[in-house]
């Protein structure tokens, strides 16, 4: 059984970000800085959900839980391709409701931060599709994950957040700022 930490799953995506950038400015030959801070918004939102979707919802004693995996036994794989079929199936309004904003409000700086950083997708479509994917990378993910269920629900709700998101992008747009 391999535990991993929050504190380590952090320092590892940050050791892999890390490496990426480095190899792209030996490649470039260059770091245009301004790229880098926007890229950095896209780090933490990726570190967030890394929180929040990898690891054990739940804290104990204001502690979040290591990611356990059981080496030694295979899990069953958990999916739910039927929309909207458990999207209540908690054991009150309360977690429901949690659930569904959360899925939603943590793709709204998804659909802020895809268009900033990368041109090629503005326009709404392409960056709910981009953020789509985002999505659908971490069901995918989840699939290896114990104790993880890969839901059609967190996949719609992800990318309306996302949707949301690209809305408040072109809001901020819409006033001709220097940031957008």
């Amino acid at each position: 059984m391999i535990g991993i930490s929050l504190l380590t799953g952090e320092l590892v995506f940050t050791a892999l970000w890390l490496l990426c950038r480095g190899i792209i400015w030996i490649r470039q030959k260059k770091i245009v800085w301004k790229r880098e801070a926007a890229l950095l918004l896209m780090y933490v939102n990726l570190a967030v959900l890394l929180r929040f979707v990898i690891y054990p919802f739940f804290t104990v004693n204001g502690q979040v839980q290591p990611l356990i995996i059981n080496t030694r036994s295979i899990q069953p794989v958990r999916i739910n391709l039927i929309p909207f079929a458990k999207l209540f199936d908690y054991d009150s309004k309360r977690e429901a409701a949690i659930n569904i904003l959360g899925n939603a409000g943590m793709f709204i700086p998804t659909g802020i931060i895809l268009p900033i950083l990368y041109r090629h997708i503005h326009g709404f479509w392409k960056a709910v599709l981009a953020a789509a994917g985002v999505s659908f990378a971490i069901e995918m993910i989840q699939l290896l994950l114990p104790g993880s269920v890969s839901d059609i629900d967190d996949l719609i709700l992800n990318t309306a957040g996302a949707a949301i998101g690209y809305g408040f992008y072109n809001l901020a747009r819409s006033f001709k700022t220097d940031i957008i």
